[in-house]
Protein backbone atom coordinates (compact mmCIF):
# COMPACT_ATOMS: atom_id res chain seq x y z
CA UNK A 1 0.00 0.00 0.00
CA UNK A 2 2.74 2.16 0.45
CA UNK A 3 3.86 1.83 -2.63
CA UNK A 4 0.73 3.44 -4.25
CA UNK A 5 1.85 6.55 -2.39
CA UNK A 6 3.19 9.60 -4.40
CA UNK A 7 6.74 10.33 -2.17
CA UNK A 8 5.75 14.50 -1.97
CA UNK A 9 5.86 16.84 0.62
CA UNK A 10 2.01 17.81 0.18
CA UNK A 11 1.47 13.90 0.64
CA UNK A 12 3.48 13.62 3.91
CA UNK A 13 1.35 16.90 5.10
CA UNK A 14 -1.86 15.17 3.88
CA UNK A 15 -0.71 11.85 5.80
CA UNK A 16 0.19 13.29 8.86
CA UNK A 17 -2.67 15.46 9.08
CA UNK A 18 -5.55 12.51 8.76
CA UNK A 19 -2.95 10.29 11.46
CA UNK A 20 -4.14 13.58 13.76
CA UNK A 21 -7.18 13.50 12.23
CA UNK A 22 -7.52 9.25 13.17
CA UNK A 23 -5.99 10.20 16.69
CA UNK A 24 -8.62 12.60 17.65
CA UNK A 25 -11.08 10.26 16.33
CA UNK A 26 -10.14 7.41 18.41
CA UNK A 27 -9.99 9.41 21.67
CA UNK A 28 -13.11 10.53 21.27
CA UNK A 29 -14.50 7.34 20.59
CA UNK A 30 -12.73 5.62 23.46
CA UNK A 31 -14.50 8.17 25.71
CA UNK A 32 -17.88 7.27 24.19
CA UNK A 33 -17.33 3.52 24.63
CA UNK A 34 -16.14 3.94 28.34
CA UNK A 35 -19.00 6.23 28.95
CA UNK A 36 -21.40 3.77 27.00
CA UNK A 37 -20.24 0.82 29.58
CA UNK A 38 -20.45 2.92 32.90
CA UNK A 39 -23.90 3.92 31.79
CA UNK A 40 -25.04 0.21 31.09
CA UNK A 41 -23.83 -1.04 34.27
CA UNK A 42 -25.51 1.71 36.12
CA UNK A 43 -29.06 0.62 34.46
CA UNK A 44 -27.58 -3.11 34.61
CA UNK A 45 -27.55 -2.83 38.78
CA UNK A 46 -31.16 -0.77 38.39
CA UNK A 47 -32.80 -3.75 36.24
CA UNK A 48 -31.08 -6.21 38.90
CA UNK A 49 -33.13 -4.66 41.69
CA UNK A 50 -36.47 -4.02 39.92
CA UNK A 51 -36.31 -7.89 39.03
CA UNK A 52 -35.91 -8.40 42.52
CA UNK A 53 -38.23 -6.54 43.57
CA UNK A 54 -40.92 -7.56 40.77
CA UNK A 55 -40.00 -11.32 42.09
CA UNK A 56 -41.85 -10.27 45.27
CA UNK A 57 -44.16 -7.75 44.25
CA UNK A 58 -45.94 -10.99 41.93
CA UNK A 59 -45.36 -13.18 44.77
CA UNK A 60 -47.31 -10.92 47.15
CA UNK A 61 -49.81 -10.56 44.02
CA UNK A 62 -50.61 -13.96 43.50
CA UNK A 63 -50.95 -14.59 47.61
CA UNK A 64 -53.65 -12.02 47.45
CA UNK A 65 -55.32 -13.32 44.65
CA UNK A 66 -55.46 -16.47 46.28
CA UNK A 67 -56.80 -15.26 49.28
CA UNK A 68 -59.36 -12.94 47.43
CA UNK A 69 -60.13 -16.40 45.60
CA UNK A 70 -60.49 -18.20 48.89
CA UNK A 71 -62.74 -15.49 51.05
CA UNK A 72 -64.84 -14.39 47.76
CA UNK A 73 -64.78 -17.31 45.68
CA UNK A 74 -63.36 -17.42 41.97
CA UNK A 75 -66.20 -16.82 40.06
CA UNK A 76 -66.49 -13.57 41.59
CA UNK A 77 -62.58 -12.68 41.16
CA UNK A 78 -62.86 -13.52 37.70
CA UNK A 79 -66.05 -11.33 37.26
CA UNK A 80 -64.66 -8.39 38.70
CA UNK A 81 -61.50 -8.88 36.64
CA UNK A 82 -63.57 -9.02 33.44
CA UNK A 83 -65.32 -5.67 34.72
CA UNK A 84 -62.23 -3.69 33.93
CA UNK A 85 -62.90 -1.67 30.78
CA UNK A 86 -60.10 0.82 30.67
CA UNK A 87 -56.80 -0.40 28.98
CA UNK A 88 -53.81 1.15 31.44
CA UNK A 89 -51.82 3.30 28.53
CA UNK A 90 -48.07 3.79 28.43
CA UNK A 91 -46.36 6.75 27.30
CA UNK A 92 -43.10 6.73 25.25
CA UNK A 93 -40.46 9.16 25.02
CA UNK A 94 -36.63 9.18 23.72
CA UNK A 95 -33.84 10.06 25.82
CA UNK A 96 -30.49 10.79 24.77
CA UNK A 97 -27.57 8.62 26.00
CA UNK A 98 -24.48 9.44 23.97
CA UNK A 99 -26.01 9.75 20.89
CA UNK A 100 -27.97 6.22 21.53
CA UNK A 101 -32.13 6.93 21.55
CA UNK A 102 -33.10 4.81 24.46
CA UNK A 103 -37.36 4.59 25.10
CA UNK A 104 -38.30 6.17 28.58
CA UNK A 105 -41.57 4.75 29.54
CA UNK A 106 -44.10 5.82 31.40
CA UNK A 107 -47.63 4.21 32.57
CA UNK A 108 -50.66 5.92 32.29
CA UNK A 109 -54.06 4.97 34.31
CA UNK A 110 -51.97 1.64 35.77
CA UNK A 111 -53.06 2.49 39.24
CA UNK A 112 -56.51 2.76 39.97
CA UNK A 113 -59.50 3.93 42.14
CA UNK A 114 -61.74 1.77 43.31
CA UNK A 115 -64.37 3.57 41.04
CA UNK A 116 -62.00 2.91 37.88
CA UNK A 117 -61.80 -0.46 38.24
CA UNK A 118 -65.37 -1.21 36.82
CA UNK A 119 -66.58 -3.82 39.34
CA UNK A 120 -69.13 -3.76 42.34
CA UNK A 121 -67.68 -2.64 45.55
CA UNK A 122 -70.93 -4.28 47.04
CA UNK A 123 -70.25 -7.46 45.87
CA UNK A 124 -66.41 -7.80 46.45
CA UNK A 125 -64.12 -7.54 49.29
CA UNK A 126 -61.65 -5.75 50.63
CA UNK A 127 -59.36 -8.72 49.33
CA UNK A 128 -60.23 -8.14 45.90
CA UNK A 129 -59.45 -4.68 46.40
CA UNK A 130 -55.91 -5.87 47.70
CA UNK A 131 -55.26 -8.61 45.07
CA UNK A 132 -55.93 -5.84 42.40
CA UNK A 133 -53.53 -3.06 43.40
CA UNK A 134 -50.84 -5.21 44.19
CA UNK A 135 -51.04 -6.48 40.44
CA UNK A 136 -51.73 -3.22 39.54
CA UNK A 137 -48.22 -2.13 41.49
CA UNK A 138 -46.59 -5.46 39.52
CA UNK A 139 -47.79 -4.06 36.44
CA UNK A 140 -46.21 -0.95 36.88
CA UNK A 141 -43.04 -2.74 37.79
CA UNK A 142 -42.71 -4.56 34.70
CA UNK A 143 -42.90 -1.50 32.47
CA UNK A 144 -40.10 0.13 34.34
CA UNK A 145 -38.02 -3.34 34.09
CA UNK A 146 -38.91 -3.40 30.04
CA UNK A 147 -37.51 0.20 29.85
CA UNK A 148 -34.38 -1.01 31.53
CA UNK A 149 -33.99 -4.20 29.49
CA UNK A 150 -34.68 -2.37 26.32
CA UNK A 151 -32.21 0.47 27.01
CA UNK A 152 -29.79 -2.32 27.96
CA UNK A 153 -29.94 -4.18 24.58
CA UNK A 154 -29.40 -1.03 22.84
CA UNK A 155 -26.33 0.28 24.63
CA UNK A 156 -24.96 -3.35 24.33
CA UNK A 157 -25.39 -3.02 20.58
CA UNK A 158 -24.04 0.09 20.92
CA UNK A 159 -20.85 -0.64 22.77
CA UNK A 160 -20.05 -3.22 20.34
CA UNK A 161 -19.81 -1.04 17.40
CA UNK A 162 -18.03 1.31 19.10
CA UNK A 163 -15.71 -0.97 20.30
CA UNK A 164 -15.69 -2.11 16.58
CA UNK A 165 -14.64 1.25 15.46
CA UNK A 166 -12.08 1.81 18.32
CA UNK A 167 -10.17 -1.55 17.26
CA UNK A 168 -10.28 -0.38 13.46
CA UNK A 169 -8.73 3.18 14.37
CA UNK A 170 -6.45 1.43 16.67
CA UNK A 171 -5.04 -1.50 14.96
CA UNK A 172 -5.64 -0.59 11.10
CA UNK A 173 -6.46 2.99 10.17
CA UNK A 174 -4.00 4.78 11.92
CA UNK A 175 -1.00 2.04 11.93
CA UNK A 176 -1.53 1.83 7.86
CA UNK A 177 -1.05 6.32 7.76
CA UNK A 178 1.68 6.02 10.07
CA UNK A 179 2.98 3.36 7.50
CA UNK A 180 2.59 5.82 4.88
CA UNK A 181 3.81 8.42 6.59
CA UNK A 182 6.98 6.39 7.53
CA UNK A 183 7.50 5.37 4.14
CA UNK A 184 6.62 9.05 1.78
CA UNK A 185 9.29 10.42 4.82
CA UNK A 186 12.01 7.77 3.84
CA UNK A 187 11.65 8.46 0.28
CA UNK A 188 12.04 12.09 0.51
CA UNK A 189 15.25 11.79 2.75
CA UNK A 190 16.53 8.86 0.29
CA UNK A 191 15.60 11.73 -2.74
CA UNK A 192 17.02 14.27 -1.01
CA UNK A 193 20.04 12.26 -0.28
CA UNK A 194 20.48 11.35 -4.07
CA UNK A 195 19.77 14.97 -4.94
CA UNK A 196 22.73 16.22 -2.76
CA UNK A 197 25.13 13.33 -4.28
CA UNK A 198 24.13 14.57 -7.62
CA UNK A 199 24.93 18.33 -7.41
CA UNK A 200 28.16 17.17 -5.76
CA UNK A 201 29.17 15.02 -8.93
CA UNK A 202 28.01 17.99 -11.03
CA UNK A 203 30.15 20.55 -9.14
CA UNK A 204 33.03 18.12 -9.28
CA UNK A 205 32.36 17.97 -12.87
CA UNK A 206 32.48 21.51 -13.46
CA UNK A 207 35.31 22.13 -11.25
CA UNK A 208 37.55 19.62 -13.39
CA UNK A 209 36.47 21.39 -16.49
CA UNK A 210 37.84 24.66 -15.12
CA UNK A 211 41.28 23.02 -14.66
Amino acid sequence: MAEQVKPTRMELIKARARIRLAKRGHKLLKQKRDALVLEFFKILEKAKDLRSELNRMMELSYGSLAKAEAYDGVFEVESAALAVKKVPAVSIEARNIMGVKIPAMESIDVKKTLAERGYSVVGTSAKVDEAAERFESSLDMVLKLAESENALKKLIREIEKTKRRVNALEYVLIPKLETQAKYISFRLDEMERESFFTLKMIKRKMERKEK
